[in-house]
């Protein structure tokens, strides 16, 4: 094993060390795997990433193999094990005794050799890919178990979408998302021209929203430091689209960072205000507008509980949510969401609302979204707005396809479904 291999094993160790105290992954990924080449930037990112999409599934197979109990193996150690076991299930291209090996140098390095001896021991009765017992009789338990998803989320989706719906919505939450690519400065002709030229393959994203591209990152596709295109999952450019923002028309996009619902909220706009609450993510916003922007984006520190502005045109809300269309994009955040957390996002979301109602102009519109697949966060807050603001009534929009929207005419995207991330948006008029 080169001394490159095992550092990429390092880094991925201290993503999962940083994610387990409550850093986003991406944040952790980006500070772990810095100094390192790019087939050990890859690497690391695919240990990491994997090893938090089937958590559950790992711990299965490792669990019986603690002779005094998983509960008395320290927690670096755990992921030290996880990794290892990743490797050995999931990763055909990576020898067993390398896999092993480098686990028990992490080990020993981590906690001396009698943790190197455990993880040794444990390794080699692992017994290669074999499949894990069954861990429960109730279906979500068993479905949760194997697809590494917390039972109650599960529970909830197979009373909504069925066995056979839910199955497919784990198994997409576990497949590592594409990089797709939405056009900004060029449009999509003289994108695939660009791409041609530069040798780069590209495919239609699902519902033709943007490109697929093979890239790790943006940064290495050519046209990325023109502002040629940013980074979009479909679903969100649909929101965007929902909107429907004319020409001539003011924006507020009240929770904008990294700025791709601004970049194509400008596409039309004459002006859009670009707010988000912490200078970190004001410092990236900013940083993706002026590369890609049109110039009509304006990037500024602002609680959307106290909005910048007195009025706009159209006011867009994505709201902070549980995230549970998007945790095949954030592997760590399916470890994060709960009952408890949906009550208080509840709150903050009723209030933000209550907020941004009253920056809408007359004959205005307020969009209301989330990458969220709950009714709670969804229909049933926009419901209960509706019948406590009397302002406004649903003015969906057709500039999106049919079957994405519901019975009420709000749009809802679904990751089983069309192919993309999870997302939902009402557009709602204020009446004049």
């Amino acid at each position: 094993m080169s001394q490159e291999g095992v550092e990429a094993r390092r880094a991925a160790l201290r993503v999962l060390r940083a994610v387990s105290v409550g850093q986003p992954f991406e944040q952790a990924l980006g500070k772990a795997i810095g100094p390192l080449g790019e087939s050990d930037k890859r690497l690391a990112h695919e240990l990491a990433a994997g090893v938090l999409r089937r958590r559950g599934d790992l711990d299965a197979r490792l669990m019986p193999l603690a002779r005094n109990g998983w509960g008395s193996v320290a927690p670096a150690i755990r992921d030290v094990l996880r990794i290892a076991a990743y490797q050995l299930t999931a990763l055909d291209r990576i020898p067993a005794h390398a896999a092993v090996s480098t686990a028990v140098d992490l080990a020993r390095a981590e906690a001396g050799d009698g943790a190197a001896k455990f993880v040794n021991a444990v390794l080699r009765n692992l017994g290669g890919r074999t499949a894990p017992p069954p861990l429960s009789i109730d279906p979500a338990g068993h479905l949760a178990a194997m697809h590494s998803h917390p039972d109650w989320l599960v529970a909830r989706w197979l009373a909504r979408y069925g066995r056979d719906d839910t199955l497919k919505l784990l198994e997409w939450n576990n497949t590592r998302p594409a990089l797709v690519l939405q056009p900004a400065r060029d449009d999509d002709a003289a994108l695939a021209a660009r791409w041609i030229a530069a040798g780069t393959p590209s495919a239609p994203a699902a519902l033709g929203a943007g490109w697929l591209s093979p890239a790790r990152r943006p940064s290495e596709v050519s046209g990325y430091a023109e502002g040629a295109f940013f980074v979009q999952d479909p679903a969100q450019a649909m929101v965007v689209r929902y909107a429907s923002v004319t020409p001539g028309m003011t924006a507020y996009d009240a929770a904008a960072s990294p700025g791709g619902k601004s970049i194509g909220l400008g596409r039309t706009a004459r002006r859009v205000l670009s707010g988000d609450l912490g200078r970190d993510r004001v410092k990236r916003l900013a940083e993706n507008l002026a590369r890609a922007g049109s110039g009509r984006e304006f990037a500024v520190v602002a609680d959307a509980l106290h909005p910048p502005v007195a009025t706009a045109d159209v006011v867009l809300l994505d709201a902070p949510c549980l995230g549970t269309g998007t945790l095949g994009r954030h592997p760590d955040a399916r470890w994060r969401v709960s009952l408890e957390g949906l009550a208080r996002i509840l709150e903050r979301q009723h209030a933000l609302l209550r907020a941004l109602a009253h920056v809408v102009r007359p004959g205005g519109w307020l969009v209301y979204a989330t990458c969220s697949l709950e009714p709670d966060e969804n229909e049933d807050q926009v419901n209960a707005f509706l019948a406590d603001d009397r302002r406004f009534v649903r003015d969906p929009a057709t500039t999106v396809p049919a079957s994405l929207l519901t019975q009420d005419g709000d749009l809802r995207l679904l990751p089983h479904r069309d192919g993309t991330d999870g997302a939902y948006a009402a557009r709602l008029r204020r009446v004049a």
